[in-house]
């Protein structure tokens, strides 16, 4: 359980030393440096570039869970998990063709406030409840949770002091300086985690004997991109069908990961990071699934195959290098709570506090409140945390995740037919969001505790679940839209007159982003 701890030398803590200290700096520079006279927390003043959207995104997605999940997926069935990483490419584009230019034309600080615009108040509360819900579980308190969990490995700490110094350090940033902190500190994070996963899969490949010796030591199927449809795990038609509706969902409407597009400095700059993003999720076979798979040949007999990287850590690594890792530990913990506490703080303050009861707040009464809710926030997290491990450890966490991706449906539907359908009504949207969302979260628990799909055959794997949702729930969008007799639709629609163009270039990366995924999938082809 400690075996980490036990192999740190002097020079180890020297690094994370070093390290939080560089942090602590990165972050003082970006959190008291110039303020725009009416810059808040929540935008960044509209000064993010394209290398700061993307890292920023990217630090916000590779959570410590995922950390763990890609690992252990290449041990157990090699690089199909490279879907999750390369098919998202299409949700990308989606964001940042379709969706991006809309949002920055509205001028919209956060997702409810861009649905209130155009279907009303009472949309836009709906939504902003329904976000600060799944901000504080999905992303604070499992993300927390897990992390404290990886920490708990490490140094063999209480769950409930490792998820303290977590949110004290990463609330930390976002408190003093809100986006702009956690997106430049997320930069330095990013480029670390790249290095240490580079240098972890190199000291890997050289145990086994090289790439070759590598291909030949693992089932060929391990290469394989697309699986059979009668494959358990990752059919093909679940991944084709089911992940899109989590995808859009996650890319295209999740406030913590569309807020540093709309701290843009402009969309130009929002569009190049979208696509940045999309680079650097070509990158997760060798930093994230490649050491699952070299695991699987250098420690076949592993009891659980979630201890993949951190097996490859302490085995592969010498004294000294141990210090980075919980270095980058750090940093995925940091940018992904950091960056869900700044979007607690923006969805509560922009669409609650900002409407409801101070409409006249300045910007200094907005970061005052935004901040007080970060410290709110940070207290729930760790409670939420605490509980969840005293319940049921990580089992709980793993329900979680599945209940929360049940919510993915009723997101995906009203986001696509307010944007490709204007007669799309408020009466349609609102019942999506209330009524759709219980009906999913009602499917969930059925599947997951009432009746147990482990135990009941007859249930579709879990991502054509969530896809047959999805298409119930669009056709009564559709339904309910078409039925209305007084319809009230979008108050606000963007014209595309009124939106930025988009330039050449942004286009040009896209395709050619496009064209190395393509060539991904005919090399990982399945044959």
């Amino acid at each position: 359980m400690n075996d980490i701890y036990s192999k740190l030398q002097p020079i180890d803590f020297i690094i994370v030393a070093v390290y939080l200290l560089l942090l602590l700096f990165i972050g003082y520079r970006a959190s008291f440096g110039k303020r725009k006279k009416d810059e808040t927390l929540f935008m960044a003043g509209n000064s993010l570039n394209w290398y700061n959207i993307g890292f920023n995104m990217w630090g916000t997605n590779v959570g410590p869970s995922s950390l763990l999940a890609f690992a252990s997926i290449g041990y157990s069935t090699g690089i199909v998990a490279g879907n999750f990483e390369w098919y998202a490419f299409l949700f990308l584009l989606l964001l940042a063709m379709v969706f991006a230019p809309r949002y920055i034309a509205s001028k919209v600080s956060t997702m409810p406030e861009y649905m209130g615009k155009r279907y009303g108040d009472s949309t836009q509360n709906i939504l902003a409840w329904y976000a600060l819900v799944k901000i504080l579980i999905s992303w604070l308190s499992l993300g927390l949770f897990a992390g404290g969990l990886l920490v708990k490995q490490i140094l063999g700490i209480p769950i409930w002091q490792s998820v303290i110094v977590l949110v004290l350090f990463s609330g930390l940033f976002t408190f003093a300086g809100g986006l702009k902190a956690i997106a430049k500190v997320n930069v330095f994070q990013m480029i670390l985690l790249i290095i240490v996963s580079l240098t972890l899969s190199y000291l890997g490949l050289q145990k086994v004997g090289g790439l070759d010796a590598l291909i030949a030591k693992v089932p060929s199927n391990y290469w394989n991109l697309i699986r059979s449809a009668d494959d358990p795990s990752y059919p093909w038609p679940a991944m084709l069908l089911g992940y899109p509706v989590a995808a859009v969902a996650f890319f295209c409407t999740d406030q913590a990961m569309v807020q540093s597009v709309l701290g843009a400095r402009n969309l130009e700059q929002g569009q190049m990071g979208v696509n940045f993003i999309g680079w650097l999720k070509v990158l997760a076979l060798p930093l994230f699934i490649l050491p699952g798979i070299l695991c699987y040949v250098l420690f076949p007999d592993l009891k659980e195959s979630d201890l993949a990287y951190m097996t490859m850590v302490t085995n592969l690594f010498p004294p000294g290098m141990n210090g980075l890792v919980i270095v980058v530990l750090i940093a995925v913990l940091v940018g992904t709570i950091g960056s869900s506490l700044n979007a607690l703080s923006t969805v509560f303050t922009t669409d609650l506090y900002v409407r409801k009861i101070n409409p006249t707040a300045t910007a200094q009464q907005q970061i005052k409140i935004g901040r007080i809710s970060i410290a709110v926030g940070c207290v729930f997290a760790v409670l939420m945390a605490i509980a969840i491990d005293n319940i049921k450890g990580q089992n709980l966490f793993n329900i979680f995740q599945a209940v929360l991706g049940f919510l993915a449906p009723s997101l995906a539907v009203v986001f696509l037919l307010s944007v490709f359908w204007k007669r799309t009504t408020k009466k349609a949207v609102n019942a999506i969001l209330s009524w759709g969302s219980a009906f999913s979260l009602t499917v969930g628990v059925l599947y997951l505790w009432i009746l147990p799909a482990d135990e009941y055959s007859f249930w579709p794997h879990f991502l054509l679940l969530s896809f047959y949702i999805f298409a119930l729930l669009f056709v009564t969008a559709i339904v309910i839209s078409l039925a209305d007799r007084s319809p009230e639709t979008n108050t606000q629609v963007i014209k595309p007159a009124d939106m930025p163009i988009t330039t050449k270039r942004v286009k040009i990366l896209f395709g050619l982003l496009g064209l190395v995924i393509l060539a991904l999938y005919i090399i990982f082809n399945g044959h």
